[in-house]
């Protein structure tokens, strides 16, 4: 998956908020450390560092959602992960992002935590970001 169509997918999904540009996409995975499960509809982006890995960002375009590629891309992700070492998976997800939400307590993710204020919406919003995270084993 090229840089630019990870950000035009990026940008279709997130649209309340500031998409990812192509030349984010190229930085990350110009490291080792990020890999990228996905197809023309969707991806997961993570990052493993010794035995943890952090979901990036999950994004599925607009007219492809509700049809279970949020729950294949997260577990790609996680057998991906798994692959590299990753023990346990952490994430930030946006409090008002319900479906998301839902998605990864499916999948045994458990909130740890809360940043205030994290997410900054394109009218201004200030959205709390919940940390959650996942044993891989």
């Amino acid at each position: 998956m090229t840089p630019d169509l990870l950000a035009q997918i990026h940008g279709a999904a997130f649209r309340e908020s500031r998409g990812w540009s192509a030349s984010e996409f190229q930085s990350l995975l110009s490291s080792p450390l990020c890999f990228v499960v996905g197809d023309q509809a969707g991806f997961a982006l993570g990052r493993v560092i010794v035995d943890e890995v952090e979901l990036l960002t999950i994004a599925v375009l607009p007219d492809h959602q509700g049809r279970g590629l949020g729950a294949k891309w997260l577990l790609a992700f996680e057998t991906a992960a798994r692959a590299k070492g990753a023990e346990t998976a952490f994430l930030e997800v946006a409090e008002d992002n319900v479906a998301a939400i839902s998605l990864y307590a499916r999948r045994g993710y458990t909130t740890k935590s809360t940043r205030t204020g994290y997410y900054s919406r394109a009218d201004g919003q200030k959205i709390d970001a919940r940390i959650m995270s996942h044993n891989l084993g």
